[in-house]
């Protein structure tokens, strides 16, 4: 019956795109972008293959003449929903972000990269903070509300110097660039799974008081939006550095 056929092969194509697109921008046989993309062509697939695969289901239960195609209707329906489910969780667990890759902890007076635009992967990228695109769309979405610099006690150099160290030790973080003078960290971020890497910037200010700020700033180099991955580097930075401080150890 061709709609079981249908389903059984599009289950077979999105879960062959999806694997493709991953391992391949993991290993960096393909670049980061190209292998997502290939992800969300495999969801589409998938999509197509779970309603044929359903209709394929209904045709089989009201015709006995077609039961035999049953089988390959389920398993095109099965394979394409481990294709299907996760994206759709991520979906639904990542839609209270806007459609903004650039986060920061002061719209007003963001941290700036100087060092980043002489990355070649920056090469022609406008890495100044574009308030205009930016900030109107962060400060009214509420899933950025609680996001705002971190207060740590300790003179500016001093909380500078175990900021610059904790950022040296976290996986998957490259330091490109530091200025103890201006109290400036900069550096690449890369994703776990498709290996994207992002450019970072932290600055520490001095709050007064024997008190500082960690202002830090986390800009994708691909994509329009981030599905939230910028602001929770900074929320999982920023609870780093209060254990840091506290010598408590964060809950995994």
């Amino acid at each position: 019956m061709i709609p079981a056929w249908l389903a059984f092969f599009d289950g077979l194509i999105a879960i062959a795109l999806a694997l493709a697109g991953i391992v391949g921008a993991h290993y960096a046989l393909t670049t980061p972008f190209l292998g997502f993309q290939m992800l969300v062509f495999g969801f589409f697939i998938g999509v197509l293959g779970l309603l044929i695969g359903i209709i394929g289901l209904a045709v089989t239960s009201l015709m006995p003449s077609r039961r035999p195609a049953r089988p390959r209707a389920i398993t095109g329906v099965i394979l394409s929903l481990i294709v299907v489910l996760p994206i759709v969780r991520i979906i639904a667990m990542t839609r209270q972000y806007p459609a903004i890759n650039d986060i920061t902890t002061d719209t007003k007076d963001p941290p700036e990269f100087t060092h980043a635009q002489e990355i070649p992967a920056n090469q022609g990228r406008e890495m100044k903070y574009d308030a205009s695109k930016y900030a109107s769309v962060q400060e009214g979405a509420a899933a950025y509300a609680d996001l705002a610099p971190l207060k740590l006690e300790g003179a500016p150099n001093d909380v500078f110097k175990r900021v610059w160290i904790l950022a040296g030790e976290i996986p998957d973080w490259q330091v490109t660039y530091s200025d103890p003078d201006k109290r400036t960290i900069e550096g690449i971020a890369t994703s776990t799974v498709f290996r994207f890497k992002d450019d970072f910037v932290i600055e520490v200010r001095d709050a007064g008081g024997g008190a500082s700020l960690v202002e830090m700033r986390s800009k994708s180099r691909d994509g329009k939006g981030d599905l939230g991955v910028n602001y929770r580097r900074i929320r999982n930075f920023f609870t780093l550095a209060q254990h840091r401080r506290s010598g408590a150890t964060p809950a995994p």
